[in-house]
């Protein structure tokens, strides 16, 4: 019985690591940007990066406050960073859930169609805050034509949600959405606070659709 515990750990992380997106190998990394944030993958900070440059020239943002989510990692990973671009430093780093119909621990499929219950990738802009429903909420609109320009109509918004908290994570059985990138009560008021109003917040996922027709990622990379 004491070999039990071993070979279910073993199990799991090849379990995982199955499951697990290719990744992208930098042959250089970028002299203009500072190293990734910790548990951040490389592709996700670039691309984050690289969106934010493109949303600042196009006169969307002026804000240098960007969030990233990157859901090429599983639901059990704190895989939601709020980086302060002026100093690199994470404001927050946090539990982020996917909608179900993207996947179960990890998120595969993603939609930019109402009513598929998928998450949507690529830029946004944040909006205004509201309290509905669901609580104290923040509106997201959705920068790229066919990739997330629904996500006003879908009421794809950033709240609060008791089904995403460490414990669950702990457990593997972290709560999903039906789309919205929904985080733990407890964070939701200071991570809204810190993204309202004209934070670009990007989503990431290695998915090749969504990079052969996005205007902002990295092309280097891919």
């Amino acid at each position: 019985m004491r070999m039990l515990a071993p070979l279910l750990a073993l199990s799991v992380a090849i379990s995982a690591s199955a499951c697990a997106p290719p990744r992208a190998q930098l042959d250089a990394w970028p002299a203009d940007i500072p190293p990734a944030p910790e548990g951040m993958t490389t592709e996700a900070w670039v691309h984050a990066r690289t969106a934010h440059t493109r949303a600042t020239q196009d006169g969307l943002t002026s804000n240098p406050v960007l969030a990233v989510i990157d859901y090429s990692l599983p639901s059990s990973a704190r895989r939601l960073w709020v980086v302060d671009l002026r100093t690199n430093d994470v404001l927050m780093n946090e539990f982020v859930a996917h909608g179900y119909g993207s996947g179960g621990t990890w998120a595969t499929g993603f939609s930019n169609r109402h009513g598929s219950n998928q998450s949507s990738l690529g830029t946004f802009i944040t909006l205004n805050t509201y309290s509905g429903i669901r609580g104290f909420s923040l509106r997201l609109k959705g920068l790229e034509p066919g990739v997330n320009d629904r996500a006003l109509v879908r009421g794809i918004v950033i709240h609060g949600t008791p089904n995403v908290n460490a414990v669950r994570a702990a457990a593997g059985n972290l709560g999903r959405s039906e789309g919205c990138p929904a985080v733990p009560v407890a964070s939701a008021r200071r991570l809204i606070r810190l993204l309202e109003g004209g934070a670009v917040v990007f989503v990431w996922y290695p998915d090749p659709k969504f990079l052969a027709v996005s205007e902002y990622v990295d092309r280097t990379l891919h």
